[in-house]
């Protein structure tokens, strides 16, 4: 039994040097892989952008074009051509009638909104004016209520005094 183990373990030792001689061929050529990779990512990178700068001003030459032929397609022949005129005109007016309303509409409710400013403002004044009116009369008759009392006093005291003085006056004559 013992031979049969011996050699159990040396076929074992070989296949695992064998494993790593080729573990390390693999990771080398994993590494040089993966620079290839790079190299040609970068290359594909540039290309594409390059690609790209190239392929816009193209393609929007080509699209402009297209619209051009759009545009002038219709007018090619007089049938097309007058069918195209009533469509725009048709569409012109349609637009037209649209700002018409919605100007008229805006217009309306903006008189009707100044209309509503001034009547709210003319209110607003009107209960000012009545409100100082009634304070002037009011103190305008307070005032002509405190003049009475003192021109009253002052005649009383003036008849007063004259009566004084004319008794005195009497009394020394």
């Amino acid at each position: 039994m013992a031979t049969s183990t011996t050699k159990t373990t040396n076929r074992t030792q070989k296949s695992t040097t064998a494993k790593s001689t080729t573990t390390k061929r693999s990771n080398t050529a994993q590494v040089r892989e993966g620079l290839t990779k790079a190299r040609n990512g970068a290359a594909d990178y540039v290309r594409q952008g390059t690609e790209r700068a190239v392929n816009v001003p193209v393609g929007a030459a080509l699209t402009a074009a297209d619209r051009v032929n759009e545009i002038v397609e219709p007018f090619t022949s007089t049938e097309t051509r007058e069918r195209e005129l009533k469509s725009i005109r048709t569409r012109v007016e349609r637009e037209l009638n649209k700002f018409e309303r919605r100007g008229g509409t805006a217009r309306r409710k903006a008189t009707q909104r100044a209309r509503q400013t001034r009547n709210k403002v003319e209110r607003g004044l009107k209960q000012r004016r009545r409100s100082v009116e009634t304070q002037v009369k009011r103190t305008r008759k307070d005032a002509e209520v405190t003049l009475k009392e003192n021109r009253r006093k002052a005649e009383d005291g003036l008849k007063k005094a004259r009566t004084t003085v004319e008794e005195r006056v009497s009394t020394l004559v």
